[in-house]
């Protein structure tokens, strides 16, 4: 019987989901790459065997929760029951309040909040069963409020209060919950933003990173250390916290 325990991490076809799935592979967790399309995982999949780790693609729509029944219970069959998941599926749909539509609103909300709320009630039963886990969620410095993100702004606050109470609930049961809110990420989502204010990316960059204490923008394997750090035995003793991992002091 293996002893390999098993994480699934949403959004993870790319970007910072992808460097998460990476490093908990590189820990020693089999992984599911879990994304909307199946097909879209097969790179992060084929970097992870390749480096000689164990990880399946998972296609699921978050937001919908029969959708998500179905991707645990293939995780379960596949590589054994998921004892650690990192919610980090994300979309933006940004405008200022006056031009925001109400599904605007709603996308972004159910992928991020419901999402999380899917996720991690398929999976917490496979935790509480194992007397062992570790959830993560990925909240951002957008939770203290930006502007043309009112519906992002608060699906991150809202991942807080999420992880809190779920810290709470689980916490006798062995279970951690724990929340990464990034700061300037270089992903292709803040490319698109660069891209949607009419600036050059590498510009957009320098120009944050003039703002950052440490004098750089962050990159994916930021975060995803940080992750590898809340799903390891030795954060245990660490709940219901929010990390800003964003070069400096946020509050």
């Amino acid at each position: 019987m293996s002893t390999q325990k098993t994480a699934i991490v949403t959004g993870s076809a790319r970007g910072i989901g992808a460097a998460v799935a990476k490093r908990l592979a590189a820990d020693g967790l089999a992984v599911a790459v879990l994304d909307l399309d199946e097909a879209n995982c097969a790179d992060t999949v084929n970097a992870i065997t390749e480096a000689g780790g164990k990880a399946i693609a998972v296609g699921a729509n978050v937001a919908d929760e029969s959708s998500v029944a179905s991707a645990v219970d293939k995780v379960v069959a596949e590589l054994g029951a998921p004892t650690v998941v990192v919610n980090n599926a994300g979309v933006l749909r940004d405008n200022l309040l006056f031009k925001m539509s109400v599904d605007d609103w709603d996308t972004v909300l159910a992928v991020h909040l419901r999402g999380a709320f899917n996720v991690t009630k398929a999976a917490q039963k496979h935790m509480v069963d194992a007397g062992w886990g570790r959830i993560v969620n990925l909240s951002s410095t957008s939770a203290l409020g930006n502007r043309g993100q009112a519906n992002y702004s608060a699906a991150k606050a809202g991942m807080q209060g999420f992880t809190k109470t779920l810290a709470i609930e689980l916490g006798k049961f062995g279970v951690t919950a724990n929340a990464i809110a990034p700061g300037f990420i270089e992903t292709d989502m803040t490319a698109a933003t660069a891209a949607r204010v009419g600036m050059d990316f590498e510009e957009f960059k320098k120009l944050s990173a003039a703002q950052i204490p440490v004098n750089r923008t962050g990159v994916p394997e930021d975060i995803a250390h940080t992750a590898s750090f809340f799903v390891s035995e030795g954060a245990g003793f660490v709940s219901g916290q929010v990390i800003y991992v964003a070069g400096g002091p946020k509050d």
